[in-house]
């Protein structure tokens, strides 16, 4: 039993009208996949997406004629991959898939077994005037979904505070109700600075007024004593992690007292047998582990399998701000998008893997040699 074929691809699903992301000051006209497939010399197929894994087809020599279900192995050659190339986690995820469907097993019951489903949040993408996401929030609430994440990084912080106000006096108690402040990263071209600590205390003071959830990424990545101190400071959670790199650096989080709420996504930071190990670590802290997961379908549901199985979450992120982002454009790649019940639950049901299956017609329709947005 070895691993006898690896096969990435890229797509490109035209986006019209584009999609204005509330994190990119360019509107998107493209939303990008690239899809690896891992075969296994008896037949099976593991299925992953995440990064374009620039640099990553220099390295396959050292899975091919492997053993598909040394999970750890993989694991550790993907970490060192990973400081010498583009992020390579979607191919441990196509490995995770693989060694489920050569076991017979869900993956979530390979993270621990502990559940196969969870319920899930509505992480809005767009900034919609007060009026409009006082309707989506209503809407999030009759499709029995229990939370809804708001994103600030309007013109004013005045703008950002009006939303957030509408929507609580739409829904009152209905709803949890987050603020991604996304200040820990930007995109290649956004050269704005993040905010210093005294602006992100002013924004906290005016979210605890409303009885939010948790503040995400309030502050740079790397100011671990700012985020320590506005922790301290404030009666909020404070979230962040989704595009933490390494292993260390979670680990000084921890320490530091940094967080409430961690993010990891399987997809962009050290995948899913490492994320496995680590969900303990931040729990054993007294900590949330909820992933990160805006990207597509593929890696949504890799996060809910390794999330149910392990060590659960109150709700798991799902990208949803309808009528901009749809499951049908989240989950383009997929036969089936996915889609909660109604009271907000994603079952992952007992098929081996992952148990999704490739939509091929339009993998061929949107098949591309390009990994951008535009």
């Amino acid at each position: 039993m070895t691993i006898r074929d690896i096969r990435i691809t890229h797509h490109q699903l035209p986006l019209d009208p584009p999609f204005p992301a509330a994190w990119d000051t360019q509107p998107r006209v493209r939303f990008p996949a690239t899809v690896v497939r891992i075969e296994d010399d008896s037949g099976p197929v593991g299925i992953g997406s995440g990064d374009p894994m620039h640099g990553l087809p220099d390295y396959l020599h050292l899975f091919l004629g492997t053993d598909p279900l040394d999970l750890r192995r993989h694991s550790e050659v993907l970490a060192n991959i990973d400081f010498h190339a583009g992020r390579p986690w979607a191919l441990e995820v196509a490995l995770w898939d693989l060694a489920g469907k050569i076991r017979g097993e869900p993956c979530w019951r390979m993270a621990g077994g502990a559940g196969n489903r969870v319920r899930v949040y509505a992480s809005s993408g767009v900034h919609r005037a007060p009026d409009e996401m006082a309707a989506l929030a209503c809407r999030v609430r009759d499709e029995g979904m229990p939370a809804l994440k708001i994103r600030f990084g309007r013109a004013s912080l005045a703008a950002d505070f009006a939303v957030l106000a509408r929507v609580r006096a739409a829904v009152g108690d209905a709803l949890e109700l987050m603020v991604d402040c996304n200040q820990g990263w930007r995109m290649p071209w956004d050269t704005q600075p993040p905010w210093e600590y005294a602006q992100a205390l002013e924004v906290a003071r005016e979210l605890e007024r409303h009885g939010v959830y948790w503040m995400e990424e309030p502050l740079h990545r790397g100011d671990y004593a700012g985020m320590a101190r506005l922790r301290a400071e404030t009666r909020l959670r404070i979230a962040g992690g989704e595009m933490t790199r390494e292993l260390h650096e979670f680990r000084t989080l921890l320490e530091r007292e940094c967080l409430d709420v961690y993010q990891p996504d399987a997809v962009c930071s050290l995948g899913m047998t490492r994320l496995r190990a680590l969900a303990d670590e931040v729990t054993a802290h007294g900590c949330e582990f909820t992933p990160h997961t805006w990207g597509n379908g593929i890696g949504l549901v890799a996060n809910a399998h390794l999330t149910a199985g392990s060590v659960g979450a109150r709700f798991l992120e799902l990208p949803w701000d309808p009528p901009d982002w749809t499951p049908g454009r989240r989950d383009f790649l997929l036969e089936t998008p996915l889609c909660p019940d109604a009271e907000g639950w994603l079952d992952l049901g007992d098929a081996p893997g992952l148990g999704i299956r490739l939509h091929e017609p339009t993998l061929a329709a949107t098949a591309t040699g390009a990994t951008g947005y535009r």
